[in-house]
């Protein structure tokens, strides 16, 4: 026992303040990582909105851009061989082993591995987010200070990685407290106060770095013009009962293509990037601007009804272009996910949510059930009720899309939708997506 003078001495003493600091460098860098991770994704995706439609003017230089994509499958299979168990996929089943002691990882060939070959893929154009990869970055990162500048203890190491995913998420979609949100609702399944106050501090620095990059603008801004009436608050029930089924529909098809990929024995696991490398070139030269994970096909839906364009597919284009999109945008980015390569799924499912909520919109729009000014608020319902129930985390699809769209009027609908399809999915025996792909992986 220690002399009741070192208690009068020092009557508050505590680590919290030292691994706040700490956290707030971690979360410093890993937002200095993300950023340039976002920065090269974006601008290589806007390169591939003007590439794809000269080679579709200038078909004699496919052939060339098609030798291009071997080389880059050839290259990214380089990088993730010697890793590929801890490189495949968005990160996240792997972010969870290793915090429950079944995996370990060689944080630095980890990191950059997955920041070289995440910017592969993803500057391709495939059905991919970078939320995933930027978490276990964020992992990677904490775990990196914590064994090699900090020397800390195995629970500060463990907190200090928590940190970074919270800093990882925050950094990828500007949204710091969806970053701890999802640390708490997805990966520890707990709130500890020295846990969330660690994370809090490094989500806050990695937003702010992102700030200095892109701005003070949410990363999808959507001004929502008008609240949903009263009287329409019926169409909530509706968009919630079948984002759950829906979303229960996304779990199995995922596991599925996993299991598919699996079998495909005939080109090794780390080719596999070749099928959705190739399958890619025809959808941008026929969609450009559905490629990537992607902002802008979902800001074309919010600011843009006039998607609805009868006069060019007649009287039912209104219900089929969103429809034809929605199955095109889902196939794909079960394709992309499941090659085996870096790439994450929280964009490409909020732009599944997006389509899901167009085509509510335009039915309850051209049945008069709800007035045309709520198109919007019907497209971002939708995108948290599907993201919300695929990940069985109802409080970070509300905190994020609150954060992420810029405004605060849809948390009671999207409360409200959200809680319904979680509901849908729970009673259909749905689990955590990403409980399920780590057992798949082989982590107990």
């Amino acid at each position: 026992m220690k002399p009741a003078k070192d208690f009068l001495r020092r009557p508050f003493t505590t680590r919290v303040p030292q691994l706040l600091v700490q956290s707030i460098i971690i979360g410093l860098i890993i937002g200095m990582i993300v950023s340039i991770f976002r920065f090269v994704i974006d601008k290589s995706i806007h390169f591939l909105y003007f590439l794809y439609p000269y080679l579709a003017a200038h078909p004699q230089w496919i052939s060339l851009y098609t030798i291009f994509t071997f080389f880059i499958c050839i290259l990214v299979s380089k990088i993730i061989k010697p890793y590929l168990l801890d490189l495949s996929g968005s990160g996240i089943p792997q972010v969870e082993a290793t915090l429950m002691g079944e995996h370990e990882v060689d944080w630095f060939p980890v990191l950059w591995r997955k920041f070289v070959g995440g910017l592969l893929v993803s500057s391709m154009g495939l059905f991919l987010g970078r939320e995933g990869p930027c978490i276990q970055m964020g992992a990677l990162v904490g775990q990196g200070f914590a064994e090699n500048i900090f020397e800390c203890s195995e629970e500060d190491r463990r907190l200090l990685q928590c940190a970074g995913i919270a800093a990882g998420l925050s950094a990828a979609v500007s949204a710091p407290l969806a970053g701890v949100f999802f640390l708490v609702e997805v990966i520890t399944h707990s709130f500890k106060p020295k846990e969330c106050i660690s994370a809090l501090g490094a989500a806050a620095a990695a937003d702010l770095v992102t700030i200095i990059f892109f701005g003070t603008r949410p990363c999808l801004y959507l001004p929502i013009a008008k609240k949903l009436p009263v009287h329409s608050y019926w169409s909530l029930i509706t968009v919630g009962i079948v984002a759950g089924l829906m979303a229960y529909g996304y779990q199995r098809s995922l596991l599925n293509t996993k299991w598919l990929f699996s079998k495909l024995k005939i080109i090794p696991m780390q080719y596999h990037s070749i099928v959705p490398l190739l399958l890619v070139i025809p959808i941008g030269l026929a969609f450009p601007h559905v490629l990537g994970g992607s902002h802008y096909l979902i800001d074309s839906l919010f600011h843009n009804p006039l998607i609805i364009q009868e006069e060019k597919l007649g009287q039912l284009s209104w219900i089929l272009i969103p429809v034809v999109f929605f199955l095109l945008r889902l196939i794909f980015s079960m394709i992309s996910y499941c090659s085996s390569i870096p790439g994450g799924t929280f964009m490409p499912i909020l732009v599944l949510g997006a389509l899901m909520g167009t085509i509510f919109a335009t039915v309850f729009i051209h049945l008069g059930l709800i007035p045309t000014d709520n198109y919007t608020n019907i497209i971002v319902v939708s995108m948290a009720a599907y993201l919300g129930a695929i990940l069985r985390a109802p409080f970070t699809a509300i905190i994020l899309l609150t954060e992420m769209i810029g405004t605060v009027e849809q948390v009671l609908p999207m409360i409200m939708s959200v809680f319904i399809a979680y509901l849908i999915l729970a009673l259909l025996g749905g689990e955590p997506i990403y409980t399920v792909l780590r057992k798949q992986m082989g982590f107990k």
